[in-house]
C-alpha cells in the first residue's frame, strides 16, 4: 500500500509507544523508515519494545520513561529529542480509562484519567507545537519542506457521550476541541492536526479495564455492523497515511475507524445499565488486579 522508506528521514514521537496501539503504530512508521520515539512510564517495558522492533526492522527507536501528567518532564524529553534534530510528527496515543458507574466515581478516580489524557496530551502537543512555531517564525520552515503532522487518538464517544466512561468522554472530547481549534491556529506554522477515534482494536489493557472478564473482541463480534473488531493493521495504515505528506490539505479532522459500530449502536457502552452490583463488583476487582499488575511492572 506504501511505498518503500515513504517515511525516510522522519523523526516521529509517539506517547505510549510500547504497549498496545501505540507499538503498532511504532512499528509501522519505523517499518516505513522513519527514526521513532516512544515513552511511556514502564521505560523498562519501552526499552523491550524498542530492541524488538529494531531486530525485526532495523532503523531507530529511542526510549524515554516519563509520566505525561509532568509537564516540565515533558518538555525536558521533547528538548532533547529537538537536541537531536527536530520532530516531523507526533501521535498522542498515551491514556488511561476504565468503566465505573459515574456515581461512584471518586475525584482521584476522574483525575486518574483526566490528568494523563487531557492535561498530559496538551502538555506534550505544546511541548512540540511551540518549538514548531519558533522555528517557522525563524524561517526554519516553508510549505515545500511539508507539514509538520499530529495524529491524536480519540474516541467515537466525543460524538456521542460515553456512559460509563464519563472521564474519558470528557478528556477525549477536549482533544478534539484541541485537535480542530490547533488545527486553524498552527497551520500558518506549518503544523497539521488530524485525529483517530478507533473502534474496538483488541490490546490488553483496553480488554482488562473496558470488558473486564470478556474474550477481547467479543463485545464487537456481538453487536458490530460488520460483526467483527478492528485489526491492528487498519490503525496502522490510516495513521502512516496521516504522517506521511500525501494530503496536507487533510487538516482538523476526526476519522472515527470502528466499523460503524457508532452509526449502528452509539459504540458506548450504555448496554452496561443492566449490570447487576456483583456484576460490577467483579469489574472492578478485574481492574484493579490489572492495575496492580502495571504498578508492579513500573516498579
Amino acid at each position: 500500500m506504501f511505498q518503500t522508506n515513504l517515511m525516510q528521514g522522519k523523526r516521529i514521537l509517539v506517547t505510549g509507544g510500547g504497549t498496545g496501539l501505540g507499538r503498532a503504530m511504532t512499528e509501522k512508521f519505523l517499518s516505513l523508515g522513519a527514526e521513532v520515539y516512544i515513552c511511556g512510564r514502564r521505560k523498562q517495558v519501552c526499552d523491550e519494545t524498542a530492541a524488538e522492533l529494531m531486530k525485526q526492522h532495523g532503523g531507530s527507536v529511542k526510549t524515554f520513561g516519563l509520566d505525561i501528567r509532568d509537564a516540565a518532564a515533558v518538555d525536558d524529553m521533547v528538548g532533547q529529542i529537538f537536541a537531536e534534530g527536530p520532530l516531523h510528527g507526533l501521535v498522542n496515543n498515551a491514556a488511561g480509562n476504565f468503566i465505573s458507574p459515574t456515581a461512584a466515581l471518586s475525584p482521584r478516580g476522574f483525575d486518574a484519567v483526566a490528568n494523563i489524557v487531557m492535561h498530559g496530551t496538551f502538555y506534550v502537543t505544546h511541548a512540540v507545537g511551540r518549538r514548531w512555531v519558533e522555528m517557522a517564525e525563524q524561517g526554519l520552515w516553508k510549505p515545500e519542506d511539508g507539514y509538520r503532522s499530529v495524529i491524536s487518538i480519540i474516541v467515537t464517544w466525543v460524538l456521542n457521550g460515553g456512559p460509563y466512561v464519563v472521564p474519558s468522554a470528557m478528556s477525549k472530547a477536549a482533544i478534539h476541541a484541541m485537535t480542530m481549534s490547533l488545527a486553524t491556529e498552527w497551520a500558518r506554522y506549518g503544523v497539521r492536526l488530524n485525529a483517530i477515534g478507533p473502534g474496538e482494536i483488541p490490546t490488553e489493557g483496553m480488554s482488562k479495564r473496558l470488558n473486564p472478564g470478556e474474550e477481547p473482541g467479543a463485545r464487537s463480534a456481538r453487536v458490530n455492523p460488520m460483526g467483527r473488531a478492528g485489526k491492528m493493521e487498519e490503525l496502522q495504515n490510516l495513521a502512516a497515511f496521516l504522517m506521511s505528506n500525501g494530503c496536507d490539505w487533510l487538516n482538523g479532522e476526526a476519522i472515527m475507524m470502528d466499523g460503524g459500530g457508532h452509526l449502528a449502536t452509539g459504540g458506548n457502552f450504555y448496554e452496561l445499565r443492566n449490570w447487576s452490583a456483583e456484576q460490577w463488583k467483579e469489574a472492578r476487582d478485574r481492574i484493579e488486579a490489572q492495575n496492580r499488575k502495571d504498578r508492579e511492572q513500573r516498579g
